[in-house]
This record gives C-alpha cells, sequence and structure tokens, in this order.
C-alpha cells in the first residue's frame, strides 16, 4: 500500500469536483493508474469494513462509490454479486477494466449512480456499504432513504468514513495541510449521530452511530439493519 489507506477517497475527491487536467482522463492517466494497482486495489479500511458486513454466497450487495472497487473484489471473492455503484466516469472505467481481470467478474456489476440514486428495483439487496464516501453524498436525506428502499427485510447497512480530523489519524497532517487552508477543497467530516437519525427516520433499525476504531484508524462508523 502507499501512502493513502483509501486511494477511492483521494482520487474521488479530486476528479468528482473536476480539478484534474483533461490529459487526466485519458489513457495515459489510465496505464499510470494501472500500473499503481498493486499498492491501490487493496485497502485496510475496506477489508475491516467487508469483515463488519460479512457478506455471504449468493447475496446481492452494493458498493456505495465504488471507487477502484478495494471493496467490491473483496465482496466477490466472498461470494457475493456486487452491484458496484460510482458517479464518475473515469472510475468506472477504471473498476471495468479491474473487474475483467478477475475470477468473479460474473459476480460484478458496474453502474452509473450515487447514494441519493441507485440503479436498483426495492427491496432487492442483501446488504449496502460505503467507505469514505459519506462526505461525498450531496443530500445524506436522500442517501438513507435510497437505502432504506434498496434493502430488503433484514438486510444490512455498513457505513464508514475514516476521521482524518481525528490527530490519532496517521494522515491527519497531510490531511489538515491539504484541506485546511484551501477552500475550494474543503472537507466536511460526516456528523455521526446525524446520519444515524436519518437512518432512523427513513425505517431502519438497530442504528449504531458512533466514532470507533477500525483497522487500527479512528473511524466515523454507522451500521444499521432494515
Amino acid at each position: 500500500m502507499g501512502h493513502h489507506s483509501n486511494d477511492e477517497h483521494h482520487h474521488d475527491h479530486d476528479h468528482g469536483h473536476g480539478h484534474g487536467h483533461a490529459n487526466d482522463q485519458g489513457l495515459r492517466a489510465m496505464i499510470r493508474y494501472l500500473r499503481a494497482a498493486p499498492r491501490m486495489w487493496r485497502s485496510e479500511i475496506n477489508d475491516a469494513t467487508i469483515g463488519l458486513l460479512a457478506p455471504e454466497a449468493g447475496e446481492r450487495v452494493v458498493d456505495i462509490g465504488a471507487g477502484v472497487g478495494a471493496g467490491t473484489v473483496r465482496a466477490a471473492r466472498e461470494g457475493a454479486t456486487v452491484v458496484a455503484v460510482e458517479p464518475t466516469s473515469y472510475m468506472r472505467r477504471i473498476l471495468a477494466v479491474r473487474r475483467f481481470f478477475q475470477r468473479s467478474r460474473k459476480r460484478i456489476t458496474v453502474l452509473d449512480g450515487s447514494a441519493e440514486k441507485m440503479p436498483v428495483a426495492d427491496d432487492s439487496v442483501d446488504a449496502v456499504w460505503a467507505v469514505n464516501t459519506m462526505h461525498h453524498w450531496i443530500d445524506t436525506e436522500r442517501g438513507a432513504a435510497e437505502i432504506s428502499r434498496v434493502l430488503r427485510s433484514g438486510g444490512r447497512v455498513v457505513l464508514i468514513d475514516e476521521d482524518f480530523e481525528d490527530r490519532d489519524h496517521p494522515e491527519f497532517e497531510r490531511f489538515a495541510e491539504r484541506h485546511g487552508s484551501d477552500e475550494h477543497h474543503a472537507f466536511s467530516m460526516v456528523d455521526a449521530e446525524q446520519m444515524g437519525g436519518l437512518l432512523s427516520a427513513a425505517g431502519l433499525g438497530e442504528v449504531d452511530a458512533t466514532k470507533r476504531s477500525l483497522a487500527g484508524r479512528p473511524v466515523i462508523a454507522i451500521t444499521a439493519r432494515a
């Protein structure tokens, strides 16, 4: 792994806000991305999140803001059928290439979508998760409602955002340097209690919304069941 625990987070942030040069959307950038694959494809925070979600063979699950698919691939290897929802076309292309080389590729579908608009039917999903994407959600209330809509009865949700503002986070100084003085790169952490309240209001139960440690990093963690 490189310096970042979840490269999807950092690249989603850049590309999602259109800061990249046009060339970054091209073939050269994709080749650079693929060359970097060995240190990017996996993420301890994604592995830990999938561990909490515990997808089982035959289940249908959704990765919200899948990025380059660290969680998607792990869940598919566990035997689950994964709908990788990603709003950034560049990331979808990267993930589509990665999917092609997976033995479990038939269990992975890459679709355009977001937390607020998931391209899946009502009551059709056993589990939903997101890693380092909640702070990107444009409408958290709509996102909570969408999660409730797509989950089957008994379905579960795990939402994790690393708490980069916590001084115990290994990337705290890097984060503060990058975001602290740059309004254009403004970054707002998710309020765990507020997000938990939105899930409860959307009809989900067993809601647990706390700050905790996951994979040795401080995170904002929200879990619930339909």
